[in-house]
């Protein structure tokens, strides 16, 4: 805990003093106890190091890669970023200044403040190799949370970023190939029905749910039956995972029948085959 923390419940400073005499608190850094003991976790370094740093400071760069769990870190030092130059010189902390750190940019992760994935990975671009990075970005699509709306935005504001163009040339060799649009995507799975003689969808059809409506990318309405295509950039975050299985719920509670197809990079260079019951449907789609 902070000093401030202490303070904030009551703690005088000679009651802090007597606490430490005893043992019941135990100095991390200048102004940062550990309750009770002085075995920390790693998450308790991490979160004793940004204390340390002041109120706004967030766990950064390579630390915070490792608290979201993309990329694992065994330095002896830890990361921080602060908009004030707090923490500079503190044994065991990397103070880095965030001048451009806005409320968006940061979060918090098993109650440890940190920078926001996006911008983690804008900051482990600065100072790992081009493979390290395409590690951590296939380890947070593993995860599923790859949010490509949000790393837009931050490469938008990473003026002068030395980071920016390697993670962008990264992420464009990370989609490549599998970066349709959902026109794209439609025009596709549209081949594959007239390949497989299944009689036209409804095409962004709106379902009518008794408490909303949705809309589906391919109906067919008399069988009860949608088809939805998964374009990664829109599909691939955990968010959007959630999302996409409360709204198919929904649709099964309804009566409907969901299945989803997604995009691979395979996929890009010619349309996937039909599945064997869409192949051997020749009167209507299957059942």
């Amino acid at each position: 805990m902070a000093l401030r923390q202490l303070r904030a419940l009551g703690l005088t400073g000679s009651g802090v003093r007597k606490r430490v005499a005893s043992g019941r608190l135990h100095r991390v850094h200048a102004g940062v106890y550990a309750v009770g003991h002085a075995n920390l976790t790693g998450h308790g370094h991490w979160m004793g190091a940004v204390l340390a740093c002041g109120q706004g400071a967030v766990l950064s760069y390579r630390s915070s890669a490792a608290l979201h769990g993309v990329r694992p870190d065994h330095r002896s030092v830890i990361d921080v970023t602060s908009s004030r130059r707090s923490g500079r010189g503190r044994r065991g902390i990397v103070a880095h200044q965030g001048h451009a750190l806005l409320p968006r940019d940061s979060t918090t992760v098993d109650a440890i403040p940190c920078t926001s994935l996006p911008r983690t990975l804008l900051d482990l671009a600065e100072v790992i190799d081009r493979r390290g990075l395409e590690r951590a970005l296939d380890r947070a699509e593993q995860l599923r949370v790859l949010d490509m709306s949000a790393i837009n935005d931050v490469l938008a504001r990473a003026h002068g970023r030395p980071g920016a163009k390697l993670l962008r040339e990264v992420l464009a060799e990370h989609y490549a190939g599998s970066s349709l649009t959902a026109s794209e995507l439609e025009e596709r799975f549209l081949l594959i029905c007239r390949g497989a003689g299944v009689p036209a969808p409804d095409v962004n059809a709106w379902v009518a749910l008794p408490d909303e409506e949705l809309k589906a990318d391919f109906l067919w309405r008399h069988h009860r039956l949608i088809v939805e295509v998964d374009g990664h950039e829109t599909h691939g975050t955990r968010q959007a995972f959630e999302r996409d299985r409360r709204r198919d719920q929904c649709l099964t509670l309804a009566g409907y029948s969901v299945i989803r197809f997604t995009c691979t990079k395979s996929s890009t260079s010619q349309p996937a085959s039909p599945p064997p019951s869409a192949r051997s449907s020749r009167n209507g789609p299957p059942s």
